[in-house]
């Protein structure tokens, strides 16, 4: 491990969080692309940003969906609560599903399916409907009627979005639950909703093992005496505990149901789902969205943002467990009639390019993925794809945390081919839908920055006391005006939500993300607020120190920490991954710390650096920096059962001890 021990003076006059390092080159969409873009007048910005012009956008997008009854008021807001489309009745499996059938549109294909193990499937608007409708139906053999919470714990196949399109249906909020939680997480989120059913499966496959949820889900409904009924898909064919009075499976539940289902009339404001977010001290907060303007919202951000054209494969990477999934897999999408993929593992198992093997096979135009990911898979080298055919991609996305420089390039130029926009998207599981991103036939984009809000989003970044910082400076993200997907409160939590959101700065919601915004006004995320480091009075980001480690030619990926020290408070610490070819030594590591220095200033030099072949991440690609606080402290582990790979703290921790001062 190498190590710094400089002492830096603290300034006299901090900024609320430094802005560091600057990134220069920049990206105008290809002019093909321009003639041919959906959104493509740049005049879209300044008609939606009066009030007048904001409600004239949502009121014509709303167009585009169904309505069983129509909306007589487009926005009531009494803060911290809004209503959109107000006194509208819809149905959103209805929107996704029977209107594109009803247009013609029923032998398109709505998913291609990948599973693990090489099995494939392919449903169209016309199956995908029917098999929804006998899910449907048979959820209401079985009581659950509107207004009944269903928990879904299933791997990514194609059950788990019919699960959903069918709660939707008769109007029950589902509750989703991602496949790698434990049961402690699961039985916690089924007895906070009171879930009377619980969808699962047998298993799952992930990177070669069997994942057995059923046991696990067991163990959550023994715990949880609201279940009633629980429907399990065979995925695995393993055995699996059955509870006649309880259980049921999927095929033997659907194979005699009706293939039509009327659905069920729900007012706009009507609860659709309930998401958890994972909290580290607190119990999970139920995030509530409803149904009218979640689906408009997504539909639109959707369409506008990925460029959707009919013929589109679009291929969203994320986990349908986590908010990506949710709006940008399945509601989003099939409100758009756009054909998808779904792939239930590892992208890199068996092989490194597996990704890019699915991609050619079905002539995906569109990739939507997380920075971990394409780190990943920078850590490979791209010769790893060469032989993939990724000519049909024409666009390229990114999501879930702000995306380093350097590997926003090395996408656009050896996922992208040099040819594709790219979009970095900014939005969270509150916030339903993306609120902050590019437009690929209008921004000029610049690698790492989320550019701008979307039209008709007010977004502001402020310092500690809610004044505006001036551009070039950098504070805290907030959101000024309310969106149509938003969410609508922390289920049975009131005061909860109030504080979490909206105390910080009254009439304001406070993202809890620290942001700067460039001369030119476009916004760089840097990451969530608590992952800031107090570096002798300065308060540095740990997005810009991995940004500036990512840009050495050996670094694949980066993460850093602020850890306690006596002399400035907190030091950085370092994590790195190396790419393929490189090996660690000290001298590299002296070697980092300076070119850490060099790009953006000798007070974020790390301290201490420490190669590893991994990093703690969950299975939607997250980074979680409170494990590497907790090793770099020397601190008991908080809880791992959320990662992707649990070894993989130990191993770090292990060369930790190793490699103390």
């Amino acid at each position: 491990m190498a190590t710094d021990h400089e002492r830096i003076e603290p300034a006299a006059e901090a900024a609320t969080i430094e802005n560091l390092l600057r990134e220069e080159r920049t990206f105008a969409p290809p002019a093909a692309f321009v003639a041919a873009a959906t959104a493509h007048d740049p005049d879209i910005y300044a008609r939606t940003a009066t009030d007048e012009g904001f409600r004239a956008f949502w009121a014509q997008e709303a167009k585009r969906i169904d309505w069983i009854e129509p909306w007589t008021e487009l926005l009531d807001w009494q803060l911290p609560y809004a209503k959109w489309f107000v006194g509208g009745k819809l149905n959103i499996s209805a929107n996704c599903l029977d209107r594109h059938v009803a247009n013609g549109l029923g032998g398109k294909v709505a998913y291609y399916w990948e599973g693990e193990p090489g099995d494939s499937r392919t449903l169209t608007y016309a199956q995908l409907l029917e098999e929804t409708c006998r899910m449907a139906n048979a959820l209401r053999s079985l009581g659950v009627k509107k207004g009944d919470k269903v928990a879904i714990y299933m791997p990514m196949i194609p059950e788990l979005p019919i699960a959903m399109l069918a709660c939707a249906r008769i109007g029950a909020p589902h509750s989703v639950v991602f496949g790698g939680f434990s049961a402690d997480a699961l039985a916690g989120r089924i007895d906070d909703a009171q879930c009377t059913t619980v969808i699962t499966a047998d298993g799952g496959y992930r990177k070669g093992a069997a994942v057995h949820l059923k046991a696990s889900a067991d163990d959550a409904m023994n715990r949880s005496p609201s279940v009633k009924h629980c429907v399990v898909v065979r995925r695995t064919g393993d055995p699996v505990d059955w509870n006649p009075d309880r259980d049921h499976w999927w095929h033997e539940l659907t194979a005699a149901q009706p293939t039509t289902a009327e659905p069920e009339p729900m007012d706009s404001e009507d609860l659709l789902y309930l998401l958890y977010t994972s909290g580290t001290t607190a119990k999970p907060k139920g995030i509530m969205h409803t149904t009218g303007g979640y689906l408009v919202g997504t539909a639109t951000t959707h369409r506008l943002i990925f460029d959707i054209k009919p013929e589109d494969v679009y291929w969203c990477m994320a986990d349908i467990g986590w908010v990506t999934g949710h709006s940008y897999i399945v509601y989003g999408p099939l409100a758009n009639a756009t054909t998808g993929i779904i792939y239930e593992g590892a992208i890199d198992f068996p092989e490194k390019d597996r990704w890019a093997q699915i991609a050619a096979k079905y002539r995906a135009t569109i990739l939507y993925t997380a920075p971990t990911a394409i780190r990943a898979l920078m850590k490979y080298g791209h010769d790893e794809f060469a032989r993939d055919d990724l000519s049909s991609l024409r666009l390229l996305g990114s999501v879930g945390e702000p995306i380093n420089p350097e590997a926003w390039a090395w996408y656009w130029k050896y996922i992208g081919g040099e040819r594709c926009p790219v979009v970095d998207t900014w939005w969270q599981t509150e916030t339903g839908m993306i609120l902050i991103t590019p437009l690929p036939g209008i921004t000029t984009t610049k690698p790492g920055s989320a550019t701008f809000p979307f039209p008709g989003i007010k977004a502001g970044v402020v310092d500690e006391a809610g004044n505006s910082v001036p551009l070039g400076g950098g504070g805290y993200l907030v959101l000024e005006r309310p969106w149509p997907a938003m969410l609508r409160g922390i289920y049975g939590d009131h005061d909860r939500y109030v504080e979490t959101y909206w105390s910080r700065y009254p009439g304001r919601y406070f993202a809890g993300d620290g942001c700067k915004r460039d001369d030119e006004g476009y916004y760089w995320l840097l990451g969530r607020v608590d992952d800031v480091m107090n570096v002798s009075g300065h308060r540095i980001s740990t997005t810009e120190v991995e940004s500036a480690l990512v840009s050495h030619p050996a670094v694949a990926e980066a993460a850093v920490v602020g850890r306690t020290d006596p002399i400035t408070g907190q030091a950085i610490f370092s994590y790195v991954i190396l790419r393929s070819g490189f090996e660690a030594s000290d001298a590299l590591g002296a070697d980092l710390r300076e070119h850490v220095s060099e790009v953006i200033g000798k007070l974020a030099r790390p301290k201490q650096i420490m190669f590893t072949p991994d990093l703690p991440k969950t299975r939607s690609g997250k980074i979680m920096r409170r494990l590497l606080r907790d090793v770099a402290e020397q601190r008991a582990l908080g809880d791992v059962t959320t990662l992707a790979d649990a070894g993989i703290v130990a191993t770090i921790r292990e060369q930790s001890g190793r490699g103390e001062d």
